[in-house]
């Protein structure tokens, strides 16, 4: 390599400045003085190297004293955790034992079985015995080496002392209690106690007591390489020691030193116990004494000619030692992003052998790091079904034949059961740029491929659905020929271009937006006609044309949706009416064929009166024709008396011709036609053709007509109808009941009113008859049902057809003087007409003139 010019050092000038400093000093002394500094120049050198040796030999103590404390510190956490972790397992095997005994699922025998399994299993448990609540022990188990002074003996009772409170306590805070007691012998060594309350359905049964040995707790729970290391001991909460032997105190003399170093020793309480159990380790003694600090100082001051390189390397041990914590701080971070991430890690060496897995892919799979490192195919988590084809794909990726986007396989957990995942290959490079293995990546794809599956399912479902329907669905975006969707039976009618979408919106009147060549004028708007609201929140309009290709009447809604892509489209949908619009037809002519009938029966049944209305002037005219024959005979007839008789003779012949055209009009089948109708003129018209029956049934007749009323939209004919039928009714109604005289009375009463804030006109028909029974009024409106013998049933079901079809209501309710029911009221009322209604109407006229013959 060819050597790179090294930049000046930045404290250059710093060092250079003392030096010449220095020179310019040196010089103005005079030779004594020189020599005088030459003699003592060897002397500070030395002085100068040794309090730097001193310096660096403090700092070094200094900080290897600080590096053993937290080597030791670091060591005693661990076998502590060690330890803890040893008490929590022996802990949770007498919780279960507990939670058998409280669900009455063990016995005596298989108490003192398990009891015995675990005391031979782990040498630190030396004692299991079940207590009843009352303090009475009911087993026990204890290991050959527990004193015969510490046993316990089935059937005997706590004895009051520590191990008495701790079952209190227990019992108390239903929960697992630690305690120390004393020794009961002197020679028993101490032992750890755990009591274990039982509880069976809420109630304290009794505690479960395991006794450890803590002297094998330390033994087998402390890690060897910290035994090895250091003096470990157990103290109780006093600060004696209850296991393990401790380093004997340090010689006095030596403690006088002022370089002796103080005892390296750390404690940590042990929990769950807590501060009556206390870990402590002591450092063994290291240093080598005054004799081996003197023989350092020899070789300090031995060692002054290569101060410079010990200085050096104590630099490089510094800068090594940070280098190596970076490196511990770069792994630890990898380590941790390698844990924290979803995706499960695999690393296979050049032969297929797994060489490493991450904490996600053992998290995915079921098995530990531990169980999978070093195998070889076939992996245990490979299906039984696919090692076959696993293999293949094993054997291509091994080759370098893998796919850029990974290929998706079936993985088994150790539970058994199945998951889908996608795996990713690429070769795995170290830092020399040598490929190593191959590195996959993992990826749980169950829940995709399950939400993917339920779409496809879902939209196979919709379109079944819609192909299926009996309407042409179709959408098609705004400004565009593009036909996005249609159904089976768009296709069928339309096939698959857009003219038939078009042609549907046109011809109900929704226009879509125009396009570039549709909008010439810089201030239009593109959007002109579209609803004000939200587009997509508008409701659907309806609207039923006829086409003539087709043949058919189609009722054609529309509404404006945001297609998948973002785009503003419209969505129509067109049904097949042409049955609905046949059979509308023939309910109207049938209704027209009925009202006409109804008309035709009413005055059948009026005939008689009709005939003694027409009848009087008949008769009249008669009377008239002879007097003036048989006076003209005599000759006693003047020319003013025939003048007389002849006007008199005409009045009578229009009397009875305007009797017979009021029931012509009346009778005569006619198309519906609303206009604009006079309520004063439609009511005395069906006054005077009513008045004729109800003076045949002895009935009066009043009514009242509020003045100015305004106009509504009627036919005139039908309304008549319905009064003339509703009256007609009340004068039945009082001819039945045989009311007197003073009491047949009907009274007609049209008036202004509102209901539901809209503006009406109301016509009530009010008799004095018995009124309606309550099984009457509720099937008054029904077809066919009549309470008459020879009625037919369709008298009050046209009126109420024919006031409905006027956007009206009718009801009936019966009038009540106290408890007695003193006649009947039938009502119904019309809305006014509207100002655009007279625009139309009179347009309407113009084009369609109705003639009357």
């Amino acid at each position: 390599m060819d050597s790179m010019p090294t930049a000046p050092s930045p404290t250059a000038p710093t060092v250079a400045a003392p030096i010449r400093w220095w020179r310019k000093w040196w010089r103005g002394l005079s030779p004594t003085r020189q020599d005088r500094f030459a003699a003592l120049a060897p002397l500070a050198a030395v002085l100068m190297f040794l309090a730097a040796i001193v310096a660096a030999f403090w700092y070094l103590r200094a900080e290897e004293a600080e590096r053993e404390q937290e080597a030791l510190r670091r060591d005693v956490e661990y076998a502590q955790q060690r330890v803890r972790l040893r008490l929590l397992e022996r802990q949770e095997q007498l919780m279960r034992i507990a939670r058998d005994l409280s669900n009455q699922d063990l016995g005596k025998a298989e108490f003192i079985s398990r009891a015995e399994a675990l005391i031979s299993q782990y040498p630190e448990l030396q004692a299991i015995t079940w207590i009843d609540d009352r303090r009475r022990i009911r087993a026990s188990q204890a290991a050959p080496t527990l004193a015969s002074g510490e046993l316990r003996i089935a059937g005997e009772v706590l004895k009051p002392g520590e191990t008495a409170d701790t079952f209190g306590l227990a019992r108390d805070l239903q929960q697992p209690v630690y305690a120390q007691p004393a020794a009961t012998t002197g020679d028993a060594a101490p032992l750890l106690q755990l009591q274990v309350p039982l509880n069976n359905q809420g109630k304290f049964s009794g505690v479960v007591l395991g006794e450890y040995s803590i002297d094998s707790l330390l033994r087998y729970g402390t890690p060897t390489e910290v035994l090895a290391r250091y003096a470990v001991t157990l103290l109780d909460s006093k600060n004696q020691v209850l296991a393990g032997t401790p380093l004997g105190p340090r010689n006095k003399a030596t403690q006088l030193l002022p370089w002796t170093p103080k005892a390296n020793e750390y404690e940590v309480p042990v929990s769950p116990v807590g501060n009556g159990l206390v870990l402590r380790a002591q450092a063994y003694r290291t240093s080598l004494g005054v004799v081996g600090s003197g023989l350092f100082w020899l070789v300090g001051t031995l060692s002054a000619m290569t101060a410079w390189m010990l200085i050096a390397t104590w630099r490089h041990t510094r800068r090594r030692m940070q280098a190596q914590e970076a490196l511990v701080a770069e792994t630890n971070f990898r380590r941790a992003m390698e844990n924290s991430i979803l995706t499960g890690m695999r690393a296979l060496d050049m032969e297929g052998r797994i060489s490493y897995v991450n904490a996600a892919f053992c998290q995915m799979t079921g098995w530990s790091a531990e169980e999978l490192v070093g195998l070889k195919a076939p992996f245990p988590y490979w299906p039984e079904a696919d090692h076959e084809t696993l293999q293949a794909k094993l054997r291509d990726e091994l080759r370098g034949n893998t796919m850029a986007g990974g290929f998706q396989v079936r993985v088994k957990r150790k539970s058994g059961t199945l998951f889908d995942a996608r795996l990713y290959v690429s070769p795995l490079i170290d830092a020399h740029g040598q490929q190593t293995g191959w590195m996959t990546s993992m990826t749980d794809i169950t829940e995709p491929n399950r939400i993917r599956e339920q779409l496809s399912a879902s939209h196979e479902r919709f379109t079944i659905v819609l192909e299926s329907l009996d309407a042409s669905v179709s959408v098609a975006p705004l400004g565009s020929e593009e036909l996005l969707f249609a159904n089976k039976l768009y296709r069928q009618w339309f096939g698959s271009q857009t003219g038939g979408h078009l042609q549907l919106v046109a011809q109900a009147g929704v226009v879509p937006v125009a396009g570039k060549e549709q909008s010439g004028m810089d201030d239009e708007d593109g959007l002109m006609g579209l609803p004000t609201d939200t587009l997509t929140s508008a409701r659907s309009e309806n609207a039923e044309i006829y086409l003539p290709d087709l043949g058919k009447w189609l009722e054609v809604r529309s509404r404006y949706l945001n297609w998948v892509d973002g785009r503003l489209a419209q969505m129509v949908i067109a049904t097949d009416i042409t049955p609905r619009r046949l059979a509308e037809e023939q309910a109207q002519r049938q209704a027209e064929r009925a009202q006409s009938v109804s008309r035709l029966i009413t005055m059948g049944e009026m005939a008689s009166s009709v005939a003694h209305e027409l009848n009087q002037p008949l008769t009249a005219i008669n009377n008239y024709c002879s007097g003036m024959v048989s006076r003209i005979q005599s000759g006693q007839l003047t020319e003013e008396a025939l003048l007389t008789a002849l006007q008199k003779t005409a009045h009578q012949a229009q009397r009875a011709g305007q009797i017979i055209q009021r029931i012509r009009s009346f009778v005569k089948k006619s198309e519906p036609n609303r206009a604009l109708a006079d309520v004063h003129s439609m009511v005395n018209e069906a006054v005077e053709l009513a008045d004729i029956e109800l003076r045949r049934h002895n009935v009066r007749l009043t009514h009242y007509v509020a003045a100015r009323l305004p106009q509504v939209m009627a036919d005139t004919i039908l309304i008549e109808q319905v009064l003339v039928n509703l009256m007609k009714n009340g004068a039945e109604a009082i001819q039945h009941a045989d009311r007197p005289a003073p009491n047949r009375s009907v009274e007609l009463r049209v008036v202004p009113k509102q209901i539901d804030d809209r503006q009406v006109v109301e016509f009530s028909v009010q008799d004095t008859g018995k009124g309606l029974a309550p099984e009457v009024l509720e099937r008054l409106f029904e077809a066919f049902f009549s309470t008459k013998q020879e009625g037919m049933g369709m008298g009050l079901n046209l009126c109420r057809s024919i006031v409905e079809s006027h956007q009206g209501r009718m009801q009936a309710e019966n009038l009540y003087n106290g408890s007695e029911v003193t006649g009947c009221r039938f009502s119904f009322w019309l809305p006014l007409a509207k100002p655009a209604d007279a625009t139309t109407n009179s347009v309407a006229n113009e084009q369609n003139p109705r003639t009357v013959a």
